[in-house]
């Protein structure tokens, strides 16, 4: 049976190695870059964009097409409204996706695609502002671009040097730049964040409390001067393993627990009030807290919390949410 030589068995990891080194001083050209006219350009781009209230249109093909189709998908996820344009179909029609006052933002490393010609020429005739991201300051995409973002020059993974892997890896580093700096720019939050990303983990752990919690008659609540014999009603007949103690005001003064009552179970059960056994410093969040953030709340404690309310800003409570609640919205 053939074995290999440990020279060739190891040679995949060389490779590796050889590939992600590259790849990296690329990268730290890129950020070198930025001192210079590519970081003037970037904060052009950003403005322009920013400043439209239209949509940018993202453009490439081949392997900058799939970097310009992810950048789009970022920059729609991020509050920058966005669309994918492909450069073949605009010329077979599509080109009347791009509306009055679009910006245009075309990836192409060599400059010089075919099939952006299209719609550069329209982009000209119509007066839309077109960026440029390319590897060429001197080619036909960055003269027709009001905003040319040229990458600095590198050298690619490939021995060959053929095939796309250190200019990819630049183009989507600036596009995330880009997007980030967008994001950043337009005040954009981890709700705004959720609203675009209702489905799986990700939009569990993004969704308010508000959410989930219950409200109303569901809330297990009761004065302090209620006699321990109520409190335990009331808690068995919510179901939440707690009541909140509140004030003739209705403000949260403390809470009383399953542990509370097993604590305080051996004394009278009718002098005994809910203020004497109570705890009066209760957690509680805000309807606006994310879901993450609440079930970090509840578990960060030596003894994890079961239950919490959910207070508005004067203390009154709103609503109240379990742990079951958030492991049934699909938290983990």
């Amino acid at each position: 049976m053939h074995r290999p030589s440990p020279s060739s068995a190891r040679a995949p990891f060389d490779s590796a190695i050889q590939t992600l080194a590259t790849e990296r001083k690329g990268l730290e050209t890129l950020e070198q870059a930025f001192s210079g006219p590519l970081g003037e350009a970037f904060v052009q781009a950003v403005n322009r964009i920013a400043g439209s209230s239209s949509r940018l249109v993202v453009t490439g093909i081949g392997k900058s097409g799939h970097i310009a189709r992810k950048i789009q998908a970022t920059l729609a996820s991020t509050g920058t409204p966005s669309l994918f344009l492909h450069p073949a179909e605009a010329a077979h029609g599509d080109l009347g996706m791009i509306a009055p006052g679009d910006v245009i933002l075309a990836f192409s490393n060599s400059g010089e695609t075919t099939e952006l010609a299209a719609v550069l020429t329209y982009a000209t005739r119509q007066k839309h502002c077109v960026i440029a991201i390319t590897s060429v300051a001197t080619s036909a995409l960055a003269r027709a671009a009001q905003i040319p973002l040229v990458l600095p020059t590198s050298t690619e993974a490939c021995p060959m040097g053929l095939a796309p892997t250190t200019s990819t890896l630049l183009q989507l580093a600036l596009g995330d730049a880009l997007a980030i700096a967008l994001l950043e720019k337009r005040g954009f939050t981890a709700r705004d964040f959720g609203a675009f990303h209702p489905g799986g983990l990700l939009g569990a752990r993004l969704r308010p409390i508000s959410d989930l919690m219950h409200t109303g008659n569901a809330l297990p609540l009761g004065q302090g001067s209620l006699p321990l014999r109520s409190v335990i009603l009331e808690m068995t007949h919510k179901s939440f393993g707690c009541m909140g103690v509140i004030d003739d005001k209705g403000v949260l003064q403390g809470l009383i627990t399953d542990a509370d009552l097993r604590r305080a179970i051996s004394g009278d059960l009718d002098t005994t009030r809910a203020e004497d056994i109570m705890n009066p410093a209760p957690v509680t969040a805000s309807a606006d807290t994310l879901a993450q953030d609440v079930l970090q709340l509840m578990n960060q404690r030596e003894r994890p919390i079961t239950s919490l309310f959910i207070v508005d800003d004067a203390r009154h409570p709103a609503g109240i949410v379990h742990i079951h609640d958030l492991l049934r919205s699909g938290l983990s």
